[in-house]
């Protein structure tokens, strides 16, 4: 079950990124006022899915050690990345792709421990 929210946290965080940099393309060349972005769908679901990440995150918490679910957090980094790379058409450099591999091998590291 912990692993269950761990990957719900972790997805409905990224969905929040990629909901947030969905916002800001949305805003680019408009006249929106503070109130018009902030009434923004997108905008909305990344306040409402990083929400419920954080609810997830503090069920987690109360079954896992925060030492070893915190560190499991970063495979946001990876989840962001794919994004940027197929969503948004990002380029990503060999260098950022070696960083991602070892994000994964600490997380498949710690994942072993516990």
């Amino acid at each position: 079950m912990s692993w269950i929210l761990l990957l719900g946290a972790c997805l409905l965080t990224c969905l929040g990124q990629i909901a947030q940099k969905y916002a800001v393309l949305h805003w680019q060349g408009r006249a929106l006022g503070g109130w018009a972005k902030l009434k923004s769908p997108w905008l909305l679901l990344a306040f409402g899915s990083m929400g419920a990440g954080l609810l997830l995150w503090l069920l987690l918490l109360q079954r896992m050690p925060v030492g070893l679910a915190y560190p499991m957090l970063s495979l946001n980094f990876v989840f962001v990345t794919l994004a940027a790379r197929w969503l948004f058409h990002e380029a990503v450099d060999a260098r950022h792709w070696a960083g991602v591999a070892l994000i994964m091998a600490g997380v498949a590291l710690l994942g072993a421990q516990a």
